[in-house]
């Protein structure tokens, strides 16, 4: 949504994709949904192949749930005044992205699955 209102949105007579800051943007969104695809894919390949996949899964979890709030939250951004208007889809993908964060085991939660997941591997 928010790299398609990039190109729609002008600013000083110029699409405000063209501006430096929203690129950044734009790029670490893009990023952090490609990492979490790829933390996700991991654990559903090694939980398919009947290994251990508790770490790597709450690792996903954690990742995905925070990118996916920092990417609204970035959109809402870009979106400027119209990111909070319900017109537009942004307001909505935040709402939608924190709740990820709280159910299902929170981020703290996570953290500790993963922590305690390290400390065990590499126990003396």
């Amino acid at each position: 949504a928010a790299a398609t209102y990039s190109h729609e949105r002008k600013a000083f007579g110029a699409p405000i994709s063209s501006l430096q800051a929203i690129q950044f943007k734009l790029a670490d969104m893009a990023s952090k949904v490609e990492a979490s695809r790829l933390l996700t894919w991991r654990a559903a390949q090694l939980k398919d192949s009947g290994e251990e996949y508790g770490k790597e899964a709450a690792m996903a979890k954690l990742f995905a749930s925070e990118a996916a709030t920092y990417c609204a939250h970035q959109a809402i951004q870009v979106y400027g005044g119209y990111g909070y208007v319900t017109d537009f889809p942004v307001e909505r993908y935040y709402r939608d992205a924190r709740i990820t964060e709280i159910y299902e085991g929170t981020s703290e939660v996570q953290r500790l699955v993963i922590a305690g997941a390290i400390l065990k591997e590499y126990a003396p």
